[in-house]
């Protein structure tokens, strides 16, 4: 069964040696995460699920990062996962449309803690969850991606594998239960995309949350139902219809996709990074004024159209998910970071005023590609009535032209600086970046305070 297969691996990845490049990609994650959970602290749903438990944290040894407490596992993934996903500057798996880190890692982190791991024990349970669930969330795009959404969904999966790497590490048994458990609780609609509700940001919180207790329950004895990907009325069948399981475990334990991560550029929905990228390096190739643009035409994937088609966004989340908003805004501003959805730019007549002279369109060819490919072709027409055009075959951040560790950092700081403060962010950096050479608990994440 395939369940008992990851479980084989999952159980050999809790003492199997790790080529070093493998480590540094675990450690790039992980710091990625940690600057997509700072900069959603101050936002919601995070604040109001600290609310709405405040009578549940001070306990436990797992941090409820940026909010100076602590609680037990099950909640501290809650929270920290669902906050992890509310600034969309999250990574992405391309191939399963997927986020692996809010889950993986929250689920992960809060385990990790709660049993007074070490940096490098940590980082082994990242890799199993991100190996595990991005295998299972390629093999059933991108029929799944219709009605569910696979952070919420094969996240789940992707969490219960990393915490039993920590609850029990070497265990099959103990990891074929729980990610087994974990799948029957699979959950996430794309509904949730359509609305400026927090839903959306709690599908990443909810997988974590699972995946933790799955891992808590098989390590006491809880048992799963081990053809629950492939049998007939399994995750496969019921969300996918006719899933490709035939490569799903290939060169699992030797090749890992933990390498091949997108890492945002951009701090909105990764289906709009293409077509952002592609309207940037025109106006920085031709050097052309913005005020003179008489027409912004973008091709792309039919997904793209569907999930971020909006051409009236009112609030911060519906703009991360207008294609025309952020296209607008890299135009004008030549960036899409988080001042971007403030209330001065969501209220800009210049940003709506190009937003109407922008159409988009789908791509025959790019809708073919997708999930593997996330591709745009933008042409801007001047007043003039000259024209230029610019294919991005890929997104900046994808693994064609990932972000390198420079740049990675200083989105770090960029997003975590205002948080924390400089000095502080700092401080947590430089220790992520040596996580495996110490104890997990001197990054003191529980003493971490948003200023």
């Amino acid at each position: 069964m395939l369940i008992d297969e990851f479980a084989g691996y999952v159980a050999h990845q809790a003492d199997a040696a790790l080529p070093d490049d493998v480590l540094h990609h675990a450690r790039r994650v992980v710091i990625d995460w940690f600057a997509a959970l700072l900069a959603g602290v101050q936002m919601a749903p995070g604040q109001q699920l600290v609310a709405a438990h405040r009578a549940e944290t001070g306990v436990g040894r797992s941090s409820v990062v940026g909010r100076a407490t602590t609680a037990f596992p099950g909640l501290a993934a809650w929270i920290n996962g669902s906050t992890s996903h509310a600034a969309e500057f999250d990574d992405i798996f391309r191939d399963a449309i997927y986020h692996p880190g809010c889950p993986t890692i929250a689920a992960a982190l809060a385990l990790a803690e709660h049993r007074d791991a070490s940096g490098t024990d940590f980082l082994r349970a990242v890799i199993a969850g991100y190996e595990v669930s991005t295998r299972i969330g390629a093999a059933i795009q991108p029929a799944h991606y219709r009605y569910f959404h696979t952070t919420g969904t094969v996240g789940c999966i992707g969490a219960a594998a990393a915490g039993s790497v920590l609850l029990a590490p070497g265990d099959a048994r103990v990891a074929a239960d729980a990610m087994a458990t974990a799948t029957t609780f699979a959950s996430g609609l794309q509904q949730a995309f359509r609305s400026d509700a927090m839903t959306k940001a709690l599908h990443a919180g909810h997988a974590a949350q699972v995946g933790v207790q799955s891992a808590q329950g098989s390590a006491h004895g809880v048992t799963g139902v081990h053809d629950i990907l492939e049998g007939d009325a399994g995750f496969g069948p019921a969300m996918c219809g006719s899933p490709d399981w035939r490569d799903v475990t290939a060169g699992l334990g030797t090749d890992y996709n933990i390498t091949r991560i997108t890492q945002k550029n951009h701090g909105c929905c990764g289906h709009t990074f293409a077509a952002i990228d592609a309207a940037m390096r025109i106006m920085r190739d031709h050097d052309l004024d913005p005020a003179r643009i008489a027409a912004v035409r973008v091709g792309t994937y039919q997904v793209a159209l569907d999930v971020t088609g909006n051409f009236d966004p009112t609030t911060p989340f519906e703009a991360r998910f207008s294609l025309p908003y952020v296209v607008a805004h890299g135009i004008l501003h030549g960036a899409v970071r988080l001042d971007a959805f403030q209330p001065d730019r969501l209220g800009d007549t210049s940003i709506r005023a190009l937003m109407a002279r922008i159409t988009l369109t789908a791509d025959a060819e790019l809708t073919a590609a997708f999930p593997r490919q996330r591709a745009a072709r933008v042409e801007i027409e001047m007043a003039d009535g000259s024209r230029h055009a610019y294919f991005a075959p890929h997104r900046l951040g994808d693994p064609e032209a990932p972000l390198d560790d420079a740049t990675l950092a200083d989105k770090f700081m960029e997003l975590s600086g205002p948080v924390l403060g400089t000095v502080h962010a700092a401080r947590l950096l430089d220790a992520l970046w040596r996580l495996d050479d110490r104890p997990l608990r001197t990054l003191a994440l529980d003493t971490l305070h948003a200023g």
